[in-house]
């Protein structure tokens, strides 16, 4: 299993594959990804422990926000912009479709949009 150190806390790739990609992340308290969308790749979260608030919505300016708990998922298309955010320290599954360079950002705290 690959251990990814983020900025935001860690992922830990489960499987990878040319059908689809599983990982394992940890979002620290008060520490969001990115404010994103993807060309291609569909995802799925599911929270396992702590509280993950996602952001998300068609475009920048109509973005709504929920607070997901242990066992409650969301299912994100391509082209949703979205981010998550760790209300508590919290850990979730991402199963997902396998680009895994296809990434837009748009807003990074952590100075990664290009």
């Amino acid at each position: 299993m690959e251990i990814i150190e983020k900025p935001w806390g860690r992922e830990e790739i489960i499987e990878i594959n040319d059908k689809y990609m599983m990982k394992k992340l940890t979002m620290f308290k008060d520490h969001r990804c990115s404010l994103q969308y993807h060309n291609h790749k569909k995802e799925t979260i599911f929270v396992l422990s702590g509280q993950l608030k996602i952001i998300s919505g068609k475009d920048q300016s109509n973005l709504t926000e929920k607070i997901y708990t242990a066992g409650e998922s969301i299912t994100i298309s391509p082209g949703v912009v979205h981010r998550m955010e760790g209300k508590e320290e919290c850990v979730y599954l991402e199963a997902s479709t396998p680009e895994v360079d296809d990434v837009v950002r748009l807003v990074d705290d952590y100075k990664r949009v290009k």
